[in-house]
């Protein structure tokens, strides 16, 4: 596991989040995955702490799994992201503005987010051995 370290914080928050089209539309194919996700890496060099670990779609929704560091909301990132590939790649694509004509997005206005975290049993374990080691420089260990 990869800790991460900000000026005043030392954190693991990563995300599993699946962003479905709207109205479930079947857009992604190889070459439109491909342009969303440089679409997506081009976020990236804007807002270095978000890290994106592994990225892949269906034809009507993409699974992404993110390392957001704790300043930004899980919130703030989906519109960032929603925001920058909805525009580039109605650009890029012509199709999809007659797929989605009268409307600005390609994405639902949902998502789902989960955190992938580490097992509970590590958690309780160094909850359980705090005082036993040198304080404050235990580290957690996955068995």
């Amino acid at each position: 596991m990869e800790y991460k370290k900000l000026s005043h914080a030392v954190y693991h928050c990563v995300y599993h989040i699946v962003l479905p089209t709207k109205y479930r539309r079947a857009i992604f194919n190889d070459g439109v995955f491909a342009f969303m996700k440089a679409k997506l890496l081009e976020i990236t060099k804007y807002y270095p702490p978000v890290e994106i670990k592994e990225i892949n779609h269906d034809k009507d929704h993409i699974h992404m799994q993110v390392s957001i560091p704790p300043t930004m909301s899980v919130g703030q990132f989906v519109r960032i992201f929603k925001a920058n590939t909805s525009r580039g790649l109605k650009q890029k694509f012509p199709f999809l503005k007659e797929v989605y004509w009268g409307t600005d997005g390609i994405w639902s206005d949902g998502y789902f987010a989960s955190t992938t975290g580490i097992n509970d049993d590590v958690i309780a374990n160094y909850i359980r051995i705090q005082g036993e080691e040198d304080s404050g420089q235990a580290k957690l260990e996955i068995k």
